[in-house]
């Protein structure tokens, strides 16, 4: 009968579909390809990349056995591994002296508002050049805003140094002409947080925007143009649209930050406020400054070495612990 033929014919074509998905299943071990042969294979990008991993390997990995020198006295005589070993006393001498709080704070904090006013100055100037329409003028605020970043910060620390010097700076000058009395401005120390952080803004501003520049560029310009058919003013388009569409690179961009919020611009601060200037140690004494200075007027190379060595570790698990905060957020932002 028709009705068991349709039985029958139902239990061949599930026993063959059975059999068929069992075979698509079973998938033959496929052997791993030799790193050799991957290395040849791309031969071409692995000669692009060998500057970038001799110079990791020469400045970030030969460089680690001298993390030794935190954990002894060192002396030239004895050398890195001959010097007495005294344990972590170079790191308990920092913390009851004061100068390790002292230092990350500073470090810190610089970096913290250098990073988010950064970035949000660096997004507003992006935003403002995406709003320009004269082609050329376009082109000529570009160049203009870029241009700080590559004057170096030696010659800004020379600027600075002739418009703030209390006897013949520019400012103290106009101040006398005026009737005032000139400001000793290199023993306040109040005040220069805000000088540095504007000459960082003034010099990074213009180069940061590029990139977010970029993104905006990247954009799919139906969605503007839509929007613009709609009706939707320039500030509706940005703020549903552009900004949107910019959370991914900023993002991204604040994770690297994070990495090095605890190395600091050591050119700028050492030469806008000398390096030497105890009066200003307390508001503009980040690591690379006490470092530097400890080797090169104390020698004193254990000490330097330990702050070395607890920035690494610290900038380390700011790291981690902020790739993981924005994994368990949104897994797509994350770094790895």
């Amino acid at each position: 009968p028709a009705s068991e033929f349709r039985k029958n014919g139902g239990e061949e074509m599930k026993k063959k579909t059975s059999q068929g998905s069992n075979a698509a299943v079973a998938v033959p071990y496929k052997r791993k390809t030799p790193v050799l042969k991957i290395v040849k294979n791309n031969r071409t990008l692995m000669l692009m990349c060998l500057p970038a991993i001799i110079f990791f390997i020469v400045f970030n990995y030969c460089p680690l056995p001298g993390v030794w020198i935190a954990f002894t006295n060192y002396n030239f005589r004895d050398g890195i591994f001959g010097s007495p070993f005294c344990g972590l006393d170079n790191f308990k001498f920092l913390i009851n002296s004061g100068e390790l709080w002292l230092l990350t704070r500073n470090t810190i904090l610089y970096n913290l508002a250098f990073i988010v006013l950064g970035n949000i100055f660096q997004i507003v100037i992006a935003l403002m050049l995406n709003e320009i329409r004269n082609k050329w003028f376009k082109k000529v605020s570009q160049t203009v805003m870029f241009l700080p970043y590559f004057i170096s910060v030696v010659l800004i620390g020379a600027i600075a140094f002739n418009i703030l010097n209390f006897d013949t700076g520019a400012l103290n000058t106009l101040i006398r002409e005026t009737g005032g009395d000139p400001i000793q401005i290199y023993s306040k120390a109040g005040i220069w947080p805000f000088i540095i952080f504007f000459c960082q803004m003034w010099q990074q501003t213009g180069y940061g925007s590029v990139v977010y520049f970029a993104a905006i560029c990247g954009i799919d310009s139906s969605m503007i143009e839509a929007a613009e058919v709609d009706g939707a003013t320039s500030w509706q388009r940005i703020r549903h649209i552009i900004l949107p569409s910019l959370k991914g690179t900023f993002i991204i961009l604040l994770l690297f930050a994070l990495g090095g919020i605890m190395r600091g611009n050591f050119g700028l601060f050492w030469n806008l406020t000398g390096g030497v200037n105890s009066q200003l140690f307390e508001t503009t004494d980040i690591i690379e400054t006490f470092v530097y200075r400890t080797m090169t007027t104390q020698n004193n190379f254990s000490t330097s070495s330990a702050v070395g060595l607890y920035q690494s570790i610290f900038g380390f698990v700011l790291v981690m612990i902020s790739n993981l905060v924005v994994k368990k957020i949104d897994p797509d932002y994350a770094l790895f």
